[in-house]
């Protein structure tokens, strides 16, 4: 986008018709169709209100698709971050970069795929300084060697415990199994007792159940007994701490999405990696020192995964940011520095309502991180960092969802979701969406029939011209322009933006 202008209204050249050009998708020459205008400048409320009508931008053009002539449909796809829960594919990608860190583990295999399909079940890591399962650990050395011994008979008789165990036991088996809850797939940990020899008891028989049960109660109030001379004590003051100090995370509460981000590295990691949020201005010493050193990377990137020749890399354009959050609202890039080098770098915007994804670019020899799926994360955890101090942003948009190309369906992986209507620009789950893109390429999501665009031009006449540096209602200008061919374009305009923005950016016209 261009300057994010403190007080100065965004100024628009708008390009009339529509373009035609090759399809990076599914490779048709001609067949992906867009309308599109330049933004000579662009305040943040005006291209919220945009991308919320199916624009998008690329540097300072913004063009929306014709979504029902296009050859692939694009429609804008946003995440509800505050209700986002990481899926065992995000989950896998975060705890590959983590022992990449800690260890310098590298993945084998071309992992920029895993994240398109679904994945296996995560591995379990054993490694605790790496993946700590929770913030409260049970210490399973802490238990007495009878309970050992039981625990460890109770493994081998695994999958043969009878159904006639009566009432207590269960409770005891589930008040433990809540004790020894790590976050693991659930078992049920049921303690049962060796028995000990007694009048008439034959060992090498079975014990009949009321001796069973007797003995039951016996080590039951061993226990009991042991619990008050502190030896189960310090078993339960792990798992359930005093009310007076209460938990970070429940037993088997999962793991947040800023938990698994964040994860404690051992001292002696083998990599340090540290995010930068820098604004795009060249005014910001630390965008201004960093540049070269960003735009080397974004030819590399260019070159190596989009094969452009080098004179087709074109500089990022400065961009300065008003005040907003404490970062400010405005275009940013998020630098990933990896032991002093940045090895990627995410373009975002920051809007009144949104973090709107705009690019990634990273360095190809680190492509077994998936640092695409892992900026994503990052930016999603982004999200919901500053609606902790303004509330109303409170989404994460990911650009155009491509359901009729497969290498672009990977974005409705991260729920909750929803996809914009295109014709009537409501949001609707994404849910809700998928069986219709299965039939048809072009969707009208409401499935209210009746409903319409209630943000639609409806008066023209105040859409706002700026003609030989003066500013004037379109009603004025019309008057002095009697071109039909250039009524046509700037009602096309007004039906595609919408009467707010409208009203509220100037319309270039010569």
């Amino acid at each position: 986008m261009a300057s994010w202008a403190r007080l100065s209204p965004s100024i628009v050249e708008y390009f009339e018709g529509e373009d035609f050009y090759r399809c990076g998708y599914c490779k048709n020459e001609t067949g992906s169709r867009s309308n599109g205008m330049w933004a000579h400048s662009m305040t943040v409320q005006d291209y919220q209100d945009l991308i919320d009508r199916g624009w998008r931008r690329s540097g300072k053009y913004v063009y929306k698709p014709v979504m029902n002539q296009t050859c692939c449909p694009q429609y804008t796809i946003r995440c509800r971050p505050l209700q986002f829960q990481p899926s065992k594919s995000h989950k896998k990608v975060l705890k590959k970069m983590l022992k990449f860190l800690a260890k310098g583990e590298i993945s084998k295999g071309n992992c920029e795929d895993e994240p398109m399909e679904p994945t296996a079940e995560d591995a379990v890591a054993g490694d605790f300084a790496l993946i700590n399962k929770l913030d409260i650990q049970c210490d399973l050395t802490a238990l007495s060697d009878d309970l050992r011994e039981s625990l460890e008979s109770e493994e081998k008789q695994k999958g043969k415990s009878s159904k006639r165990e009566d009432t207590n036991e269960l409770i005891q088996s589930q008040d433990i199994e809540e004790k020894l809850g790590s976050g693991e797939p659930s078992r049920s940990v049921k303690v049962h007792t060796v028995p000990k020899p007694g009048k008439g008891a034959d060992l090498s028989k079975p014990p009949c159940r009321k001796a069973k049960e007797i003995r039951k109660e016996r080590k039951r109030l061993k226990l009991m007994q042991q619990n008050r001379a502190g030896e189960l004590e310090g078993l339960q003051a792990q798992c359930e701490p005093l009310s007076s100090s209460p938990p970070k995370a429940k037993c088997n509460q999962p793991k947040s999405l800023e938990d698994l981000i964040f994860e404690s590295l051992p001292e002696n990691a083998s990599h340090k990696l540290e995010v930068r949020l820098v604004p795009v201005s060249f005014e910001d010493p630390e965008f201004k020192s960093s540049f070269s050193q960003s735009f080397s990377l974004y030819v590399k990137y260019q070159m190596a995964i989009h094969q452009d020749p080098p004179d087709e890399c074109g500089k990022t354009e400065a961009e300065t940011s008003p005040n907003g959050p404490d970062c400010g609202y405005g275009s940013f890039h998020q630098q990933y520095w990896l032991d002093g080098k940045i090895i990627a770098v995410g373009v975002i915007d920051i809007l009144p309502h949104c973090v709107s994804s705009v690019y990634l670019y990273y360095d190809p020899d680190y492509s077994f991180l998936s640092l695409g799926v892992y900026s994503a994360l990052r930016e999603i955890a982004f999200t919901r960092h500053l609606h902790e101090k303004t509330s109303q942003l409170s989404y994460y948009y990911m650009g155009f969802y491509i359901h009729s190309c497969p290498k672009m369906k990977y974005k409705g992986q991260y729920r909750p979701s929803d996809l914009l209507c295109p014709e009537t620009y409501v949001w609707v789950p994404i849910e809700q969406c998928l069986p219709s893109l299965e039939n048809s390429k072009y969707c009208r999501f409401n499935q209210d029939s009746e409903a319409v665009d209630e943000g639609r031009s409806k008066e023209p006449d105040r859409l706002q011209v700026l003609y030989k540096k003066a500013i004037m209602p379109y009603g004025v200008y019309k008057k002095q322009q009697k071109d039909p061919r250039d009524e046509a374009a700037v009602l096309q305009y007004a039906a595609l933006v919408g009467q707010a923005c409208s009203e509220r950016m100037l319309l270039f016209r010569n």
